[in-house]
């Protein structure tokens, strides 16, 4: 165990993901990641205080764990600038199409990044074992990667295992948000809340809520036919 981290619950792997790039990364891309990520990174001697992070005073503090092309998490932060929101990715690419939407070419290590975001480029599970307790006031996990094996179930992130730790990082009446099109990943999500007592877990709706960005994946599960479900979770 380093210092960013810390021990997870047992028989949870220590790590989630699988790769974390799909390709050989272009030249643009890599400047991104040299020069634009540690202007936004979320160190992890920063996780004891998460808000003193910003480069403004923030209100309430958001994480969204995988942001894949990162468009859920720019719209939340350019719709709510008082909140400080955390966004956390493992995989490069998706590091790269996020970073690429908030710099020109030219500009990686110069142009102006929103106040109120910061990156997490690590497993985001380790992150909520460096928060505080109850410093989360709305988590996000939007269209997971399903691990639809059950040799891999372990593997994935609403799990018996990580619900204390997804607890004790949320505030009472935090919000969690989950949302998948994977029927595997739906009928283990509904499984996994119903058989816990920590958090108040409605049925999940069918159509996407109000208040909720699009995602590019999203988009691709209701063009291939595939029906997302939306759960809301709020902490007792």
């Amino acid at each position: 165990m380093t210092a960013d981290r810390p021990p997870l619950a047992e028989g949870v792997p220590d790590r989630l993901y699988g790769r974390r790039r799909s390709h050989p990364l272009r030249p643009r891309q890599q400047v991104l990641l040299d020069e634009t990520l540690p202007r936004l990174r979320l160190a992890p001697g920063q996780a004891a205080d998460p808000r003193a992070a910003f480069g403004i005073p923030v209100e309430a503090l958001w994480l969204e764990v995988g942001f894949g092309g990162g468009e859920h998490a720019l719209a939340h932060a350019a719709a709510n600038p008082r909140i400080g929101y955390i966004a956390s990715e493992v995989f490069e690419n998706g590091l790269c199409s996020l970073l690429s939407r908030l710099v020109a070419e030219g500009e990686e290590a110069t142009g102006p990044l929103p106040a109120n975001l910061r990156l997490w480029p690590q497993d985001a599970r380790h992150l909520l074992g460096l928060l505080p307790d109850g410093s989360l006031d709305r988590l996000f996990l939007m269209f997971p990667d399903p691990w639809p094996k059950a040799r891999h179930a372990k593997r994935r992130f609403v799990h018996p295992g990580m619900l204390p730790a997804v607890a004790r990082a949320l505030r009472p009446g935090g919000e969690w948000r989950i949302a998948t099109d994977d029927p595997t990943y739906q009928a283990w999500t509904a499984e996994v809340l119903a058989g816990q007592d920590l958090f108040d877990a409605p049925p999940p709706a069918e159509a996407r809520p109000g208040g909720w960005p699009p995602t590019r994946y999203e988009a691709k599960a209701l063009r291939e036919g595939r029906r997302p479900l939306y759960w809301r979770v709020t902490r007792r």
